[in-house]
């Protein structure tokens, strides 16, 4: 199927780019010399550079034109699952408590919340070939008369947990923040995943989000230093790579 015109434009600029014809800072074509090179209308045009300006591509200065952006060599795409890594998949899981609770200071804190508000918390070991691999815990705000179910909650990512329990919350409004860091592990996670003193965990803090910023989910998952990769790639990598 043939690519529509404006994202010609975009893919024919940013090979240019890619090639190093174009280098960060220089100027890139004038809206007019593209209408003319394609044969096209300006807003054509400027929905092509519209995607490359949103990809990181270009940057606009009004008055002068379109220069190209130096690439944030910092920033990158982070591949991550609960459930699945590049590594190992979880192939089994157990649901260890789902119970109603009230918060601790952590918790309101964290929600913002009062200390009488209910909290639902979660907890499950999660296995690969029979061994523990995770130990994972979550917690998200009650609302009476929705139902927990079991079965969709032993291998349900968080967002869908939350999803699933938290009224009118779609996956596509949820936003995710991710911590993650290296542990010693406390008793209760080291018994769970049978592992010696001087073992340390890889722990990844989850905080999800409603559209309006308000905190509806918090979750810990400590791994297994030994189980979970972290996957990470550069927002400019090549799609033919």
């Amino acid at each position: 199927m043939k690519k529509p015109l404006y994202q010609q434009i975009a893919d024919d600029i940013k090979e240019k780019i890619n090639n190093n014809e174009f280098k960060p800072g220089d100027p890139i074509y004038s809206e007019n010399e593209l209408c003319k090179a394609y044969h096209t209308s300006r807003a054509t045009v400027r929905r092509g550079l519209s995607l490359l300006a949103n990809e990181g591509y270009i940057y606009v200065v009004h008055g002068k034109g379109y220069f190209v952006k130096e690439p944030d060599q910092n920033t990158y795409k982070l591949y991550y699952s609960e459930m699945d890594n590049l590594f190992n998949s979880v192939d089994n899981t157990k649901l260890l408590e789902v119970n109603i609770i009230l918060p601790d200071s952590k918790l309101i804190e964290s929600f913002k919340i009062s200390k009488n508000k209910k909290i639902v918390m979660i907890r499950r070991l999660f296995f690969i070939d029979d061994e523990p691999v995770a130990y994972d815990k979550k917690y998200m705000l009650y609302l009476k008369g929705i139902p927990i179910v079991e079965k969709e909650i032993r291998y349900a990512t968080f967002p869908e947990m939350v999803a699933r329990i938290v009224k009118n919350t779609s996956l596509f409004n949820i936003k995710k923040h991710l911590m993650i860091y290296a542990q010693m592990p406390d008793e209760v996670t080291k018994n769970y995943l049978k592992i010696d003193d001087d073992q340390c965990i890889m722990t990844v803090e989850q905080k999800l989000f409603n559209k309006n910023g308000k905190i509806i989910g918090l979750g810990e998952t400590h791994f297994k230093s030994d189980y979970c990769r972290l996957y990470a790639e550069s927002e400019f990598a090549d799609d033919k790579w």
